[in-house]
């Protein structure tokens, strides 16, 4: 199943690649007249949302297949039975009575003990078996055997969930491709020339800084957000920097506008196509602060900060149960497989449950970690958390502390986890502290959270790196200045730029 999720993410991303390169090997035959209709025709946008649609309904087809079942089937009740009566009762001399004239009560009694050892209950399970002690000559082996088939169906029932789970997986990874695909459809084709007046009002402007515009794209899709592309070069030999031509796109535009990341820094005496978009409203400093478990070399914590295309700042961070490298390399593992998925363009819950589902089926027993992700949209402030068995997270705005908890199932444990998400819009001057289990362990019992957020109002730092320190400094006091556990905190705060 693992080798099956994985064939199917690489052919998608061949057919994304393909797509994109035939796109981008059709705009290098012309630059003048196929330039044009690059952007005003675009059969290839169609195939690629064929390919989507078929993601979709592949998945649509794993999802309407049968779901998990939590109790033995009525086929599989039946199949106990028979093999009970013919291993049992086929030698005894009461057969034909007990099959016979009382063949309904065998089955009822036989069912009833069936769903009394599903359920569990160790006095359900002594009534059964008295009751049956005065109906048949044979009740203890005949219960044995029952008992012995009822283990094996179990046994058979759970990977059959299994496979219903990692099928779902499956299914919700294949939804997420073909989402991705509409979307990278979209990018690629949905692009328009700009109006001429604003491809004049450009030219004039452009070409005081010695720049030569050749053509001019606009693609106003994305909840209001401009995005400019332009071809262009300079004069004479000429370099200008790129700031330059920010600067005057933005007077155009009437919005600050800036160069995409890993765009070119300068304009040389070369055409090339650079992609300009709005600029953000909100800014984000981080820092961190972490110390090992004593006795330990490496910690079991890791985390990164990371500034994704489209204006979001993300923060992961992970802890991997225990301490020391064997933790350390699981919540790497973590970290890594978040980031490469949210880079690719996957949302936050199902790049979650991807990673979910690769620890799961990597199969080393005791492999699972926390999984605590904050997405700050930097264009409007709107922060969004998902949680699985992490930690609970701080904002501190002005006076007062607000915390963000969770009470979930660490990743790896379960395929089917429930994330504990949240959101909330965050202002010009708040704070976003994350942390692991480990520093909330250091503080008082049954006051972890509130003690907490008295340190984090005692913190009177003002850069984040500065306020992490403060609140470890502050929560070693609580415990004699040792580490017990790997003990990490992040802080990043926000600004209006």
């Amino acid at each position: 199943m693992q080798e099956w999720m994985i064939a199917m993410l690489v052919i998608s991303v061949t057919l994304i690649i393909r797509d994109m390169a035939k796109t981008i090997l059709a705009g290098k035959k012309g630059r003048t007249e196929e330039s044009v209709s690059f952007c005003e025709k675009h059969p290839q946008k169609e195939k690629v949302q064929r390919y989507a649609a078929s993601f979709q309904k592949l998945a649509d087809t794993f999802y309407g297949m049968p779901y998990r079942k939590d109790y033995l089937s009525s086929g599989q009740v039946e199949q106990i039975l028979t093999d009970a009566r013919e291993q049992v009762c086929s030698s005894c001399y009461q057969r034909d009575l007990c099959w016979g004239e009382h063949e309904k009560t065998m089955r009822q009694g036989t069912e009833a003990a069936v769903r009394a050892l599903e359920e569990g209950k160790e006095e359900n399970i002594r009534r059964m078996r008295t009751e049956w002690m005065s109906i048949c000559g044979r009740a203890g082996q005949y219960l044995e055997h029952v008992t012995e088939s009822f283990r094996r169906e179990k046994q058979n029932l759970f990977w059959d969930n299994r496979m219903i789970e990692s099928r779902l997986a499956v299914a919700q990874q294949l939804t997420e491709i073909s989402r991705i695909m509409e979307t990278v459809a979209e990018d690629l084709y949905d692009i328009s020339r700009a109006s001429p007046e604003f491809r004049e009002n450009l030219r004039k402007d452009l070409r005081k800084r010695h720049i030569i515009l050749k053509e001019a794209w606009a693609m106003d899709k994305v909840e209001g957000r401009r995005q400019i592309f332009l071809t262009m070069r300079a004069r004479s030999g000429q370099c200008i920097s790129m700031s330059e031509v920010a600067q005057i796109l933005s007077e155009i535009c009437g919005c600050s506008m800036v160069p995409s990341e890993g765009s070119r820094c300068i304009v040389n005496g070369e055409y090339h196509t650079v992609h300009f978009v709005e600029d953000v409203s909100y800014q984000m400093l981080y820092g961190a602060a972490r110390l090992t478990r004593e006795e330990e070399k490496v910690s079991g914590d890791n985390y990164i900060f990371h500034r994704e295309e489209g204006g979001k700042f993300v923060m992961c961070l992970s802890d991997g149960m225990g301490s020391g490298m064997e933790a350390c390399k699981e919540s790497e593992i973590v970290v890594e497989l978040l980031e490469q998925f949210l880079e690719s363009g996957f949302s936050q819950e199902t790049a979650a449950r991807m990673v979910n589902s690769a620890l799961v089926l990597n199969g080393r027993e005791g492999m699972f970690s926390t999984v605590d992700i904050c997405a700050v949209d930097l264009y409007t402030g709107i922060c969004s958390f998902l949680k699985a068995g992490a930690a609970s997270t701080f904002i501190k705005r002005d006076h007062w502390v607000e915390a963000i908890s969770s009470e979930s199932l660490a990743a790896g444990l379960v395929q089917q986890i429930d994330f504990e998400t949240a959101s909330r819009k965050l202002y010009h001057g708040d704070y976003l502290i994350m942390m692991t289990d480990g520093v909330l362990d250091a503080l008082p019992m049954d006051r972890e959270e509130e003690t907490m957020k008295e340190i984090i109002m005692d913190v009177q730092e003002e850069t984040p790196k500065e306020i992490s320190r403060g609140i470890l400094e502050r929560v070693l006091g609580y415990s004699d200045y040792r580490a017990r556990d790997d003990m990490t905190v992040l802080v990043a705060g926000m600004w209006k730029k």
